[in-house]
């Protein structure tokens, strides 16, 4: 079991419990699972680019990624319905963990200008959406291999109910969040 699950098995529910005035501790919001997902850029004129970052996503997550094909043709775009566009890694138990604590812990920090991640990115029921603008900020990712700078998106789904619930998990989780009212750059 990883150390940050333990933490939140022994120390952090009580907590929360606690802040949030839950009388049951089954009832504490947890992180069910983290999405990484990655939209690839050129991935219609060239097929190997998807292969090139699904190899950089499982080196990223520890996991091989699905690759996420269009749901729709756009002729704007030159694009067929069915095409490869992306690739994505649903993370649950241990690796998820590992993940959050390296996120957290690691890459975060070595973001250019970092203030802390945005209070305004929750969907309304506690899950939380992170974009970054690169992913050579993962210690994985040799810098000096890298042809293409890519971003990817980050979802952390937790079983809060409200914005609220689900900051107070990721903050006593150890979420960076910018201090009020300053802004968080954008990504």
């Amino acid at each position: 079991m990883n150390k940050l699950q333990t933490q939140y098995k022994t120390e952090f529910a009580r907590k929360l419990q606690e802040r949030l005035g839950v009388s049951n501790v089954m009832a504490v919001p947890r992180l069910t699972k983290i999405v990484v997902n990655m939209g690839v850029k050129d991935a219609v004129a060239d097929k190997k680019n998807i292969e090139r970052m699904a190899e950089v996503m499982g080196k990223i997550t520890g996991q091989k990624p699905r690759v996420a094909k269009s749901k729709k043709s756009i002729a704007a775009f030159k694009l067929r319905e069915g095409d490869p566009i992306g690739v994505v890694v649903t993370l649950r138990g241990k690796r998820m963990y590992d993940f959050y604590e390296k996120l957290v812990t690691v890459v975060l920090p070595r973001l250019k200008d970092f203030h802390g991640v945005p209070h305004t990115s929750f969907d309304g029921r506690g899950n939380y959406t992170l974009g970054l603008p690169e992913h050579s900020v993962f210690p994985e990712i040799d810098i000096a291999g890298v042809e293409r700078i890519q971003g990817l998106e980050i979802v952390m789904v937790t079983t809060g109910r409200t914005n609220e619930a689900g900051r107070a998990l990721l903050e006593i989780m150890g979420m960076p969040f910018a201090k009020k009212g300053q802004s968080a750059p954008r990504g």
